[in-house]
């Protein structure tokens, strides 16, 4: 049988495989420490997964509703109100997706419509600017401020336009590790408001966050909420990346049109995960203790790779380390990840890869979510370099 020749064009022309995959699939190939993707290396809970195993015998094995589980989004609504101050309801708000990333691709389709234009600060996380090319709009990017990783926010004043539909904030951030302040987001909420914007807030690492610092949630800020879509994550907070649930928090006119995409995306999410996971969430011990866990590891890292050529940017949240090699190298970052991993036997991540406009500060990033062995063989192998 002969193959159908056809020409067509591509949605998504310079999309290929992700970084994560090709960084993680190197690491496989070369026997590499893999500090690159962002998945820890230590257990889940055991009393986690003892309540899946549970619902799975009891026979919660079949579709749940569309919205999720009424006893997660309960929980989740509980947790939140008690988190934000604020008062959510479990029909009208919370919405569970298959991972943050079809709770990201699910709003931007809501929110966004061809010819739009939609605000992202960038390093950002991938998934983004594919969504809103999908949907036929443009993509804006406006870089942090390097090496202080603060947002600049004249320059995203100055890029909004008439045609500016959503404002995507990303905060503790990935890749870098910053974190927005309380003074951040007033500002946020007075350019939202006096511009009539819609805000995407990626907030998948919400309880990873360190020195004191508060997570500073759109919930906290009642006016900024009534027009903002919060995403999270499970797969973040409980160590389990590949179980992909998360869940958005959006006003009840938003959630509506939110499920409307995603029951023609995913239509449900894995059942008795969603059971398990309302009981889990009954204690706040399971979620609280994320920071001074994650805290000790980043302490932890940077501790051993001290001695190190490697220069340390701050990390103010989430499980991820920026690390300078200016001191040791010049060459491209994408190189340098590249040769980290072929010939010292380390994957990590090059930070240009997180820009639309090409810009390279010869940085890298190393995931520290992993154990005590991992951390002390991977900066054994940094502090040789």
């Amino acid at each position: 049988m002969h193959p159908v020749q056809e020409t067509f064009a591509s949605k998504l022309p310079h999309v290929g495989t992700n970084i994560f995959s090709v960084m993680s699939q190197m690491a496989q190939q070369h026997g590499a420490i893999n500090l690159s993707q962002g998945f820890p290396d230590f257990p889940v809970s055991t009393e986690l997964i003892d309540r899946i195993h549970h619902y799975m015998k009891a026979g919660f094995n079949q579709y749940a509703p569309m919205p999720g589980v009424p006893a997660l989004r309960e929980a989740l609504a509980a947790k939140m109100n008690r988190q934000y101050g604020t008062a959510l309801q479990a029909d009208a708000h919370i919405t569970i997706t298959a991972g943050a990333t079809e709770a990201i691709f699910s709003t931007i389709t809501t929110l966004v419509n061809r010819g739009d234009e939609v605000i992202i600060i960038e390093p950002s996380y991938d998934c983004y600017a594919p969504a809103i090319a999908l949907c036929g709009a443009k993509s804006v990017h406006i870089p942090l401020q390097f090496p202080e990783l603060s947002v600049d926010w004249q320059k995203v004043e100055a890029a909004i336009t008439e045609r500016t539909k959503l404002i995507i904030v990303n905060s503790p951030h990935n890749p870098t590790g910053a974190i927005i302040s309380a003074e951040d987001m007033q500002v946020l909420s007075d350019l939202v408001l006096r511009h009539k914007l819609w805000v995407l807030s990626d907030e998948v690492y919400e309880h990873i966050i360190f020195d004191g610092n508060e997570h500073q949630s759109v919930l906290r800020y009642p006016e900024l909420a009534e027009r903002s879509v919060a995403v999270y994550s499970f797969g973040k907070t409980f160590h389990a990346t590949g179980w992909k649930v998360g869940y958005t928090v959006a006003p009840e006119v938003l959630t509506r049109e939110i499920r409307k995409v995603h029951q023609f995306v995913t239509f449900s999410v894995n059942t008795p995960l969603q059971y398990a996971l309302a009981d889990y969430l009954a204690n706040p011990k399971h979620y609280e203790a994320l920071p001074s866990f994650y805290q000790a590891k980043r302490d932890r890292f940077l501790e051993l790779v001290a001695p190190s050529r490697f220069k340390a940017l701050p990390s103010s949240g989430t499980y991820f380390q920026l690390l300078s090699f200016e001191a040791i190298s010049q060459e491209p970052d994408t190189e340098m990840a590249i040769r980290l991993t072929k010939e010292f036997g380390i994957a990590s991540i090059p930070v240009s890869v997180f820009y639309h406009h090409p810009t390279d500060h010869h940085v890298l990033r190393f995931c520290f979510a992993k154990s005590e062995e991992t951390l002390q063989k991977a900066a054994e192998v940094l502090c040789k370099i």
